[in-house]
C-alpha cells in the first residue's frame, strides 16, 4: 500500500491531524512534538489518542511520524544545549510511547566546530542515554544536506552513529529526498548507485520512512530548501520513480513541501495518479 502524508500541526491533537490527513488523501502524517523552535509540550489528551488511534485502524493508517524540534542539538560543543536536547528528546520519547509503534525523527545535530567524529561519538553517547530496552518507539536519524557544521550528510556518518549505539535495534533512517540531493546524491541520474550505497552502508531494514521534497537549489548545493513537487531542481518524474522502487514504496511518504492544506492535496492526488 502507497502511505502518503504530509507535515500537519498538532495544536488541535491527533484525531483533528488524522481526520485532516484523511481529507487531503493521506493515510499517514507527520507533526512536531512541541514548538519547532524548542520549549514545552502541550499535556497529552489520552482520550484524543485513543480516538486517534481507533480512527487510524478503521482508516488503515501507516505509522506516523514524530519530527523532533529544529533547536535539537544532541553534538553542540555548549554542554547546556546537549543537555536540552537530551531532556526533550527523553520528554519526546516517553510522550511517544503512548502512541506505540510509531517513529521519532530527529536531525542528528551539528557538531559546532568540535569536527566530525566527536559529533558522532557526542550524538551517539546521548542515545547511549536515552534510548532504554522494551521502547516501542523506533527512533530515525535524517539524512542531513551538509549545510555549515551538519552530521549526517552521508550515509557512512549515520552508520557510524548507529554503530555506537548499543540499543541500536530501535534506530532506523529518515531520507529526506531533497536533503540527499543538496549533500551531492544524484537521485536523478544515478538512483541505482544510491540505494545499493544505501544498503551496503546502513542496510534497508534501517530504512522506515522517506520525506518526499524537491529541492529548490539542487545538486551539491547544501542549502537544504524545500521545493513543491515537480518544481525544484529534481522533478515530478525522478521522485516518482523514487518512491516506486521496492525498497521504499511501502514506507510512511511524508511531504514536507511549502504548502498549505489544500497544496498537499493536490500534490497527493498527483503522486497517487501517476504512483505505479
Amino acid at each position: 500500500m502507497l502511505y502518503l502524508g504530509a507535515h500537519l500541526s498538532a495544536s488541535k491533537g491527533f484525531l483533528a491531524m488524522g481526520e485532516t490527513a484523511k481529507k487531503i488523501g493521506a493515510n499517514t502524517f507527520q507533526f512536531f512534538t512541541r514548538n519547532p523552535r524548542g520549549g514545552s509540550a502541550k499535556n497529552l489528551d489520552m482520550e484524543d489518542i485513543k480516538k486517534y488511534l481507533e480512527f487510524s485502524k478503521e482508516n488503515d493508517f501507516g505509522k506516523i511520524v514524530a519530527h523532533a524540534p529544529y533547536t535539537m542539538n544532541l553534538c553542540s560543543k555548549d554542554e547546556k544545549i546537549r543537555k536540552f536536547g537530551r531532556d526533550m528528546f527523553s520528554d519526546d520519547l516517553d510522550r511517544m510511547e503512548k502512541l506505540p509503534g510509531n517513529y521519532y525523527n530527529f536531525h542528528p545535530g551539528s557538531h559546532t566546530g568540535q569536527g566530525l567524529e566527536i559529533g558522532i561519538d557526542e550524538i551517539a553517547d546521548a542515545l547511549n542515554e536515552i534510548l532504554f530496552p522494551g521502547m516501542k518507539t523506533t527512533v530515525l536519524l535524517e539524512t542531513m544536506a551538509g549545510k555549515g557544521s551538519e552530521v549526517g550528510s552521508h550515509f557512512e556518518e549515520l552508520a557510524e552513529i548507529i554503530s555506537k549505539v548499543k540499543l541500536n535495534e530501535c534506530l532506523g533512517v529518515c531520507l529526506d529526498t531533497c536533503h540527499v540531493t543538496d549533500s551531492g546524491y544524484n537521485i536523478i541520474l544515478e538512483p541505482d548507485e544510491i540505494m545499493k550505497k544505501f544498503g551496503d552502508t546502513i542496510g534497508f531494514d534501517r530504512l522506515k520512512a522517506v520525506h518526499l521534497n524537491d529541492s529548490k537549489f539542487g545538486l551539491s548545493s547544501h542549502k537544504d530548501r524545500h521545493e513543491k513537487i515537480g518544481e525544484g531542481k529534481i522533478g515530478l518524474e525522478p521522485l516518482l520513480k523514487f518512491i516506486e522502487r521496492e525498497e521504499i514504496r511501502n514506507l510512511p511518504i511524508i511531504l514536507e513541501t511549502p504548502n498549505d492544506e489544500e497544496g498537499y492535496a493536490r500534490e497527493i492526488e498527483i503522486l497517487r495518479k501517476n504512483f505505479k
